[in-house]
């Protein structure tokens, strides 16, 4: 596997919650967004979906003319399956608490799409990751409190793990970074695919 020279590690995705996740783990990528209208693209289900819309942002950021040439572009995205239905970021707060409503007791699987793009080499790999959620039951007054916090309008699902809401996750089955927006343990297979070790692109 390759593990040098260094290569530049592109994430093309505003979300801070993934870039955290990278500077945690050792990373220091460069953010690029986007731009790509996430409600234009659709997919026959939500695992589908996440990862098309992950190939629309890398492939958006790849083809951009914005990089110098030689990065590793990482796009991400991510939908709550809920009863096969993919739910995103809530439009408005009435949508946020009608969300909370139904899905407070229940279970759902948080989905998210990784899409890596070797732009040295012109290869890429993609796949979805998926994290079983096991909703809390908060009151009326919690869930109102929470979509007043204006949280759950910037994230899929209308939830986080690492945010307001954690008080409201019962419990996970899969990976927790996952469920934040991005699966360490799916990008470093990926990077595998494309002869890539990951800790060469440690800081």
């Amino acid at each position: 596997m390759t593990s040098s020279p260094r290569r530049t590690l592109v994430l093309a995705s505003a979300s801070p919650a993934r870039l955290g996740l990278l500077q945690q783990a050792g990373f220091d990528p460069r953010v690029v967004v986007s731009g790509v209208d996430e409600e234009a693209i659709t997919a026959p289900s939500p695992a589908e979906l996440a990862r098309v819309l992950a190939e629309a942002k890398a492939t958006a950021v790849a083809d951009g003319g914005l990089l110098d040439g030689g990065e590793l572009v990482v796009g991400c995205d991510s939908v709550l399956d809920l009863d096969g239905h993919a739910l995103g970021k809530p439009k408005d707060a009435a949508e946020a608490t009608e969300r909370w409503r139904a899905m407070r007791g229940r279970t759902g699987v948080l989905r998210t799409g990784h899409c890596v793009i070797d732009t040295r080499a012109g290869r890429r790999r993609s796949r979805t990751a998926s994290t079983t959620v096991r909703f809390g039951s908060p009151d009326d007054a919690e869930v109102a409190d929470y979509v007043a916090s204006g949280e759950p309008l910037h994230v899929a699902g209308a939830f986080t793990l690492d945010g307001r809401s954690a008080p409201f996750i019962e419990g996970i089955d899969g990976d927790p970074g996952n469920v934040i927006g991005l699966s360490l343990p799916l990008l470093r297979a990926l990077l595998a695919e494309l002869d890539i070790r990951i800790t060469a692109l440690w800081t």
